[in-house]
């Protein structure tokens, strides 16, 4: 076999990308190709390979047989080829990188933006920029591709996305002594006569404490009121407006200070992690890793 009859790599680059994706016109902006020219690129590599390789109507894209059976060796050829690349670049040092991270206001403000300088100075390949955002938001622009990785501590149970542990997370139930004094907190039951404060229905901070709490035990509170950001929770629950479950770097001064008070000792929430996501097909994740190493040495506060 000569070289001309082997499959060129920015023909399998096309081939994973519109094979990951089924979508023609979605592959051909992740490979910076035309649609035109991404399906140019697959005529040719079909020819090639003298084998059909998708299966197109106006509806969708399938994969064939042969396609199917050809896209775990393409993906081991394209990883060969990185590694080939690498091995050349590492002499003479990692090629330039640029990454945008989504993070929470909160997390983001407290943590991310005053990791930057240690970030740089570790990692002077790579150049970070930040995106602000609300944690659904954050993983609606993974998918798309407009985010690099995020930061959140959002519960995961999607396969295309993978994740590195870097940090737990604590939290505490807690209210102001003021609120405390006029309707006291003592027992499950009087749940009822307070107002939860949380970011919204569909990821609820409360979920760490009712996972905890004994059948007999779960809180019923009579009233919700939805802030969206933990900053908002915060300020109403220091304004005694109602009872929230916060993270502990959030409020670890107001403790300290005795403007919040922790409540129900007995019932102490789950703590869960900040993980560091990007979509598991990225070819990147060393440099997830190298990220993801040196925010672990940075505590949170």
């Amino acid at each position: 076999m000569s070289a001309r009859d082997l499959p060129a790599m920015d023909s399998l680059l096309c081939f994973e990308a519109a094979a990951r994706l089924l979508n023609f016109r979605a592959a051909a902006k992740s490979v910076a190709l035309t649609p035109a020219a991404l399906s140019q690129r697959i005529k040719q590599l079909e020819q090639q390979l003298e084998a059909k390789l998708f299966e197109r109507s106006t509806r969708s894209v399938q994969l064939t047989e042969a396609g199917r059976a050809l896209l775990p060796v393409a993906r081991s050829c394209i990883a060969a080829g990185r590694e080939c690349a690498e091995a050349v670049r590492g002499a003479r040092g990692p090629a330039p990188i640029e990454l945008t991270i989504g993070t929470r206001f909160e997390l983001g403000m407290s943590w991310l933006v005053a990791s930057l300088h240690e970030l740089e100075r570790r990692l002077p390949h790579i150049t970070i920029h930040l995106f602000f955002g609300s944690g659904p938001e954050l993983l609606e622009r993974l998918h798309a591709r407009r985010l690099d990785c995020t930061v959140t501590s959002a519960r995961l149970t999607d396969a295309a996305l993978d994740s590195l542990t870097l940090h737990q997370e604590r939290y505490v139930f807690v209210g102001a002594p003021e609120l405390l004094e006029r309707e006291p907190f003592d027992a499950p039951e009087d749940a009822e006569r307070h107002t939860l404060l949380d970011i919204d229905p569909s990821m609820p901070l409360a979920r760490y404490l009712t996972t905890v709490t004994r059948e007999e035990q779960t809180l019923r509170f009579g009233r919700f009121r939805w802030l969206g950001l933990g900053a908002a929770i915060r300020q109403q629950a220091l304004a005694g407006h109602g009872v929230a479950v916060l993270p502990r770097y959030m409020i670890a001064p107001d403790l300290e200070a005795g403007r919040l008070a922790a409540l129900l000792p007995t019932i102490q929430p789950l703590p869960d992690f900040f993980r560091l996501v990007f979509r598991a097909d990225d070819p990147g994740r060393r440099a997830y890793e190298d990220i993801a190493e040196v925010l672990r040495g940075i505590p949170i506060c």
